[in-house]
Order: structure tokens, then C-alpha cells, then sequence
């Protein structure tokens, strides 16, 4: 691999060069092949164990990035990279720069005691929640490899290691800015907002506070563009801190994540979540939130008057609220194979939502369900019959090809993840991963060999899911 340095000249203390700790028997258990070839990976089969283990000591030297972050809205300070190794950045076939780093290899400047290391499970979540995120058309870091390290991870109770090796445009968070702001920083915050300018929005070509002032206003748009994409699929990030979001507008960090079964806006599938901060339907007023943060660490970029620079972000922070309703009813529309811009358009969504939520419907079979009944190949829930008859008066010839592009007919589910975590815990690889992979990597086919996977469970209600530390 040819590695590019990153981030080691935005300022003092930003990106520290420390060494992955080597583990003692690291063995390949799951390679993204396509990915590799995307990014001209050629390390031969018999080194990559060793190589995406962190035993490979590489010519660029590994860093760990600092950062802050709101952690269920208590702010930190000095979070970092407490156990990942950012090796450089990659070209992809595009010739665009990546971030390649490794999660769960070994305690860093940053790991505040703990032991800088992944148990096997989330490692393997990782792997099939990102890459069946990415086949979903929902923005997201990817998963090149995960090692198992031949160790045991003290947890409760003790677990097998691993080490996830996680390709991002960039690792640059809200936390990341907060960082430099929180020390006061100019300099450094400039040079990092310039960075993120240069690799995520090179469209912005404005000078002075009005260059800062779009890229707050690009990060905005991502990240509503973003979280409407969660929402079409149904998926619960469950962790939605500023240290765990992107300014790219990718999906980072899948611990506590879980989708949606029975539709309802307040689902929580996270162990920590006592308060539902991170429901489904709350995840738009978070990233909202977030993005404040985001604009508070940057107001020394826009004017040595506090009051001034936050009267000139004001409006843009204000505009979250009319950018994710229009996008968010346009979501909708999609997933109804809707056109029209009508009052009674909008009342029935209101319609079917409180009627998959009374009657406990399962979001992904009921909307696979509505687009194939179109071809008349699929019966609808007794409960939407009524509903049925005003909604297909709505639609057109065109609304089953907008149907099928926005409803999946297979998600990850999260008693499929289980199973497959459960599989490898027990002996170490999975018979279903492989045919699962295949099924989630084309989530919108008609293959007919679906109807395992689009099983929902008959109860869900104590599933619980848990950070990946």
C-alpha cells in the first residue's frame, strides 16, 4: 500500500505518532475483496493477517487523532483516539484519498486506562453493518478486513480480540473542531476547516468569514441528507455524539446501532440510551444540535465579535429545521411513489405512519409489501386495506420503478447480526455470513431466495445493543 500522511501538520498535539501494539496470533477472518481491488489493496493473502493486525510496521508512521465531543450532551474535552491507528490515506480507483485506519489495535496517547482494544463481536458488526449500509445507498465508512488477535479482551464476560481495518473520505469530526476551539486554536481550526474544505466541499471558493460560513452551511446539508437516508431505511444509530459524527456526512461508528422492525419514532435499541436522546425519530433534532456545536467552534473564524459571528450563523443553523422537512417529505413521496405536491398527499403519510405504529407493522415488509402490490404481486396488511385504496389513486406509471429504488426489500436484521456475532464467538468463523453478505449487498433485488432474510422476529422489544469499547 502506498500511504500519504494526514493531518500531522493542522497543529501541536492533533495527530500524535504512536505504534498499533502487535498481538500475539492474528489470523484473517473476514476480507473485503471488492474493496480491496477498489483501492489497488495488493498485499498477498499469507501478510494480511499480520499487515491489518498492526504487527506490519508501515514506512508512514500510524497516528491518533484528538478530539472532544458532547457524549449525551455532557461535553468532554479530550476524547481521541483512545484505540485506533490512522495509517494515511489511500487512492481508490478514482484516484480520491481515504482515510485507512485500525480500530482495536492496542492503547494509544489517548485511551484515558483502558485497554485500546475490540472485542470480536462489535468488530464483526462493524464489517456487516457498513457494508450493507453502503449497499443500501446510505453514506458510510467501509470495512476492508477484520483480524481476529489470538487474544482475549477483558470485558464482562472476557472475549475474543479483533482488529477492524475502516476506510473513511476522512476521520475530521464535529468533536474534532470542538478540540482546537476548546484550546483556543485559531490557527489550527483554520487549518482543519481548510482541510475539510479542500477533501469534502472543493466547491466552496469563497475567502474569509464567508468561506467558513458555506462550510457550515455544506455540513448542514450533509448531514440532512444524511440522517433522511437513516430514516428511508429505518436505521438507529444509537451513539449520536459530536465525536461520532462526520463533517464528510458519512455514517461512523456502528456500537450501538440497531434497524428498525415495528415502526415506531421512539425506538431504542441502545443499552445506554435511558432517555431515548438517540431514538429513531429524534436522531433529526440531534444532528440539528451537533451542528450548533459545530458552529460554535467555528465562530473565531468568522469574526472577533462573539455576537456578530453568531448572528451571521444564526440563519444557517435556523435553516436544519426547513431543509430536513423538505427533504424528509420528499423521502416519503419516494417510498409512496408519490409526485404530486398536494395537501392530501401529505395527510396520508401522516395516515399510514400512525397506522404502522398502532398496529405494530414492520416498516421494511410493509413498504416492500406496498411497492410490490403495484404488480399486484404482494398482499397488504388487513389494516392497511382502507388506506390502500386512497393511496393508489395517487400513483402513476412511474410510481413502482421510485418504489422499488427507495424501499429495500432486506435490511441487516438484528437477529441476523446476532446469530452471525454468536457464530464467531462460538467457533470462530459463520456459514450464514456468507449467504447473508450476498443477500444484504443487493438489498433491493427480487431474488428469490429472500425470504429468510426479510423474516421480522415475532418480538423485539429486549433487544438491546451495546458500544463496541
Amino acid at each position: 500500500m502506498k500511504l500519504v500522511p494526514r493531518y500531522t501538520g493542522i497543529a501541536e498535539n492533533f495527530a500524535i505518532e504512536d505504534f498499533p501494539a502487535s498481538v500475539a496470533s492474528p489470523q484473517l477472518l473476514l476480507w473485503n475483496e471488492g474493496l480491496a481491488k477498489q483501492f489497488s489493496i495488493n498485499v498477498a493473502a499469507d501478510l494480511r493477517a499480520s499487515t491489518f493486525s498492526g504487527n506490519e510496521q508501515q514506512a508512514t508512521p500510524a497516528v491518533a487523532l484528538g478530539y472532544s465531543g458532547h457524549q449525551f450532551g455532557h461535553f468532554s474535552p479530550r476524547l481521541g483516539d483512545g484505540r485506533a491507528h490512522l495509517l494515511g490515506a489511500i487512492s481508490d480507483d478514482e484516484n480520491q484519498l481515504w482515510d485507512i485506519q485500525l480500530k482495536g489495535s492496542g492503547a494509544t496517547p489517548y485511551s484515558r486506562g483502558g485497554d485500546g482494544r475490540c472485542a470480536l463481536g462489535p468488530a464483526i458488526r462493524e464489517y456487516v453493518m457498513s457494508e450493507a449500509m453502503h449497499a443500501l445507498g446510505v453514506k458510510t465508512t467501509r470495512c476492508l478486513a477484520v483480524v481476529g488477535s489470538g487474544e482475549t479482551v477483558y470485558r464482562n464476560p472476557p472475549q475474543a480480540g479483533a482488529i477492524v481495518t475502516r476506510l473513511a473520505t476522512s476521520h475530521i469530526r464535529v468533536g474534532s473542531f470542538q478540540y482546537l476551539a476548546t484550546q483556543g486554536d485559531i490557527e489550527g481550526l483554520k487549518n482543519l476547516t481548510n482541510l475539510a474544505i479542500e477533501r469534502h466541499y472543493p466547491e466552496i471558493t469563497d475567502t474569509g468569514p464567508q468561506r467558513y460560513l458555506a462550510f457550515l452551511g455544506a455540513v448542514i446539508k450533509s448531514q440532512v441528507e444524511l440522517v433522511v437516508s437513516w430514516m428511508r431505511v429505518g436505521f438507529i444509530h444509537g451513539v449520536m455524539n459530536t465525536d461520532n459524527t462526520l463533517v464528510s456526512g458519512e455514517t461512523i461508528d456502528y456500537g450501538p446501532c440497531a434497524m428498525m422492525n415495528s415502526f415506531d419514532f421512539d425506538t431504542v435499541f441502545s443499552s445506554i440510551d435511558k432517555q431515548g436522546r438517540y431514538a429513531f425519530g429524534n436522531q433529526p433534532n440531534i444532528a440539528n444540535w451537533n451542528c450548533a456545536r459545530l458552529a460554535e467552534s467555528l465562530i473565531p473564524l468568522i469574526s472577533d465579535d462573539d455576537e456578530q459571528a453568531v448572528s451571521l450563523m444564526t440563519p444557517y443553523i435556523n435553516s436544519f429545521a426547513e431543509q430536513f422537512n423538505a427533504e424528509f417529505t420528499a423521502m416519503w413521496g419516494k417510498k409512496l411513489g408519490l409526485s404530486a405536491k398536494n395537501a392530501s398527499e401529505s395527510e396520508l403519510i401522516a395516515e399510514l405512519l400512525t397506522l404502522l405504529k398502532d398496529n405494530q407493522l414492520d416498516y421494511t415488509n410493509t413498504f416492500d409489501a406496498l411497492t410490490e402490490s403495484l404488480k399486484g404481486e404482494a398482499v397488504v396488511p388487513e389494516s392497511l386495506i382502507e388506506w390502500r385504496a386512497k393511496w393508489i389513486n395517487l400513483t402513476d406509471n412511474n410510481s413502482y420503478e421510485v418504489m422499488r429504488a427507495a424501499n429495500p426489500r432486506v435490511i441487516p436484521r438484528n437477529h441476523m447480526i446476532e446469530k452471525i456475532i454468536s457464530e464467531y464467538n462460538t467457533a470462530g468463523s459463520s456459514e450464514l455470513l456468507k449467504r447473508f453478505m450476498k443477500i444484504v449487498g443487493n438489498p433491493y433485488s427480487d431474488d428469490e431466495k429472500l425470504s429468510e432474510f426479510q423474516a421480522a422476529p415475532i418480538d423485539d422489544n429486549d433487544y438491546q445493543t451495546f458500544c463496541g469499547t
